[in-house]
């Protein structure tokens, strides 16, 4: 057996300390980001409602304002992902894949249909449809998996 392969092998047990310490660092920089876009999403508001005319705000300020709520529940969930993947050192597909559902919702809700080509909206869609097939994919061998090892027991 080649000595990486080997979960035991001191090099491959320190790699892993590595990894895991980049990831722990990525979880305090994802925190940073959330902070920063809650930040930027209260200061967009407060400029907006504040300008004239006052406590207004027109479609486009009402998109743009859900736009970056839903970049920051995106990061949200990004943050998410990796501290599943701390606990349990594995990535969780399901979790990937709804992060990116929510993400191609943001693209859909923030789209101006008069700006785009149709091209983009059939590549939007398609991407749409690709992702959700996958997570039903991966919720239904979920439940098939829970369920046979529910029924062996």
């Amino acid at each position: 057996m080649d000595d990486l392969e080997n979960p035991n092998e001191p090099v491959v047990q320190r790699l892993r300390q590595i990894i895991h310490w980049a990831v722990r660092v990525l979880s305090v920089l994802m925190t940073m980001v959330i902070l920063w876009g809650v930040a930027d999403v209260v200061w967009v508001l407060y400029t907006k409602l504040t300008s004239p005319p006052l406590f207004m705000l027109t479609n486009s300020d009402i998109l743009a304002t859900f736009g970056a709520f839903m970049a920051v529940l995106i990061a949200i969930e990004i943050f998410v992902n990796i501290v599943i993947y701390l606990r349990e050192d594995v990535i969780h597909v399901k979790i990937v894949l709804a992060t990116a559902l929510m993400a191609i919702a943001r693209k859909v809700i923030i789209l101006d249909f008069d700006k785009i080509s149709p091209e983009y909206i059939w590549a939007t869609a398609g991407v749409t449809l690709a992702t959700s097939i996958g997570y039903v994919l991966v919720v239904f061998s979920e439940k098939k998996v829970n369920s046979s090892t529910h029924n062996a027991q």
